[in-house]
């Protein structure tokens, strides 16, 4: 398989596992929001909702125009939510949804790699 085919095969499984996961977090955000008891957030459970789920998908709706930019934004915002999280509860986040979710990041900046322009061979 050529570079620039695997580069393709992985920009559109990051694609496609994005959208997933964009898919399933817009799904349990709306059933929060049709069955909630009347409780917002507080200010301090904004700041990580403003990490994950908002930034990570920013930055995945990002990485479908930009692989590189979008996906080290929602790395840089997945990163931060775990710190914040460390710091709000004194351990990192417990389900591996968060990373799972988050993780097409990773795969957008292996597609950017393989598709960076190699220089030519020199004879």
């Amino acid at each position: 398989m050529a570079i620039h085919s695997a580069a393709l095969v992985t920009r559109w499984i990051a694609r496609i596992w994005s959208l997933l996961s964009i898919l399933a977090v817009a799904a349990f955000a709306i059933g929060e929001i049709l069955t909630t008891s009347g409780s917002r957030p507080t200010p301090q459970e904004w700041i990580g909702l403003i990490l994950w789920p908002i930034g990570v998908a920013i930055g995945l709706i990002v990485a479908w125009y930009r692989e590189a930019l979008g996906g080290l934004l929602a790395l840089a915002c997945l990163i931060a939510f775990c710190v914040w999280n460390l710091l709000q509860s004194g351990h990192l986040p417990q389900s591996l949804l968060f990373f799972l979710l988050g993780a097409p990041a990773l795969v957008f900046l292996l597609s950017a790699w393989l598709a960076r322009p190699t220089p030519p061979v020199q004879a």
